[in-house]
C-alpha cells in the first residue's frame, strides 16, 4: 500500500505538470533526441556511478567493512535496483546496506558508513549549488544569495558537528544494552574521523560523481531545446535532486521535475523543455537501475559462497 501511495504520489504530480505544460510540445522535444544519445548517456550514467561505488567503498572500508570490490560492486547496484520500488532518493540505500550487512565484516561500520556516505552527498550537491549561486550574475538577489549561503553552511557546521559526536560521544554513562550497540558506532565513527583526508576523498569523489550528471542533464537539455549555460544547470540541478528526498514520490519522480522547472525559469527556461529534459533524465535513471539490479544479481551469482576480504 505504501508502495502504491508513492507511485501515486509520483503519477499525480506528473498529471499535473502534464496539465498546465502543452503536453505535445513536451513529446515534441522527448523525440527530438538521437538514438545514440540515449546509449551514450546510460554509459555516462554508469560512469558517475562507478565513482560513486568508489567512494562508497572507500567509506565503509574506513567504517571496517572490508568489502572488496565485486562485493561493494554487488551492494551499490543492488541499491540503484531498490531505488525503483522505494521512496525518495534514499529508498536504494537501506537495500545497499541490507546486502552489505551479510558480505561485510562489521554491521555498525556498514550502518554509519551509509548513512555518512549519503551525508557527502548532499554536502556535494550544496557545495555545487553554492558555487552555482556565486556563479549566476543577478538571477540572485543579494538576500536570497545570503540565505542560500547561510543554508549550505549550516550543512557544513551540522555534518562536522556529527562526526564530532560521533566520536566523543561518553558511550559509558548509558545503560548496557544500549552502550554495547554505540560502541561499535563509536568504534566505527572514530576509525573514519582518524583519517580526514580518506574522508575528504570521498567527498571530493562525490562532487566529482554529481558533476558527471550534471553534465549528462545538460546534454540531454540541449539535445530537447534547452539551451542554458553550466552554471545556471550548477546551480539548479543540485537543488532539484535535494528536493527528490522528500517521501512523497517513488524515487523522487516527479517531485525532481517540478522542482527543476520552477529553478529554471528565472533563467528564461521554458517549463515544458525543463520538464522534458527531466524526463530524459528519469529514462536514464530507470534503465540504470534496471541494469544495476540485473548486474548485481550476476555478481551474486558468480560470487563464492564465502566472502572474499
Amino acid at each position: 500500500m505504501q508502495a502504491l501511495l508513492h507511485y501515486g504520489g509520483s503519477a499525480l504530480v506528473l498529471f499535473l505538470l502534464f496539465k498546465f505544460l502543452p503536453g505535445p510540445q513536451v513529446w515534441q522535444a522527448l523525440r527530438a533526441l538521437p538514438a545514440q544519445l540515449w546509449v551514450v548517456g546510460l554509459f555516462v550514467y554508469f560512469g558517475g556511478h562507478c565513482i560513486g561505488v568508489t567512494k562508497w567503498r572507500l567509506m565503509v572500508n574506513l567504517a571496517g567493512a572490508e568489502l572488496n570490490v565485486p562485493q561493494a560492486a554487488r551492494c551499490y547496484s543492488a541499491g540503484l535496483f531498490g531505488s525503483l520500488f522505494l521512496p525518495s532518493l534514499i529508498g536504494g540505500d537501506l537495500v545497499r546496506a541490507a546486502l552489505a550487512f551479510r558480505l561485510g565484516r562489521s554491521k555498525a561500520g556498514v550502518l554509519l558508513a551509509s548513512f555518512l556516505d549519503r551525508i557527502l552527498d548532499f554536502t556535494a550537491l550544496s557545495l555545487l549549488a553554492l558555487i552555482g549561486a556565486t556563479l549566476v550574475p543577478g538571477a540572485l538577489d543579494q538576500r536570497s544569495r545570503a540565505i542560500f549561503q547561510m543554508l549550505s553552511g549550516g550543512t557544513l557546521i551540522a555534518f562536522a558537528i556529527l562526526l564530532a559526536t560521533l566520536a566523543w560521544f561518553p558511550v559509558r554513562r548509558l545503560p548496557y544494552r544500549i552502550r554495547k550497540q554505540l560502541v561499535h558506532l563509536q568504534r566505527a565513527g572514530r576509525s573514519m574521523a582518524r583519517r580526514p583526508r580518506a574522508v575528504a576523498g570521498a567527498l571530493s569523489l562525490g562532487i566529482a560523481a554529481q558533476l558527471v550528471f550534471i553534465g549528462l542533464s545538460a546534454q540531454l537539455a540541449e539535445a530537447c531545446g534547452l539551451h542554458l549555460a553550466f552554471r545556471e544547470w550548477l546551480f539548479a540541478w543540485p537543488l532539484a535532486k535535494m528536493s527528490a528526498a522528500i517521501p512523497i514520490t517513488q524515487g523522487g519522480i516527479g517531485v525532481r521535475e517540478a522542482a527543476l522547472a520552477a529553478l529554471l525559469l528565472p533563467f528564461g527556461a521554458p517549463a515544458a523543455l525543463t520538464v522534458a529534459a527531466g524526463l530524459a533524465w528519469e529514462a536514464i535513471v530507470i534503465t540504470g537501475a534496471l541494469c544495476g539490479g540485473a548486474f548485481s544479481l550476476l555478481l551474486g551469482r558468480l560470487a563464492p559462497r564465502r566472502p572474499v576480504y
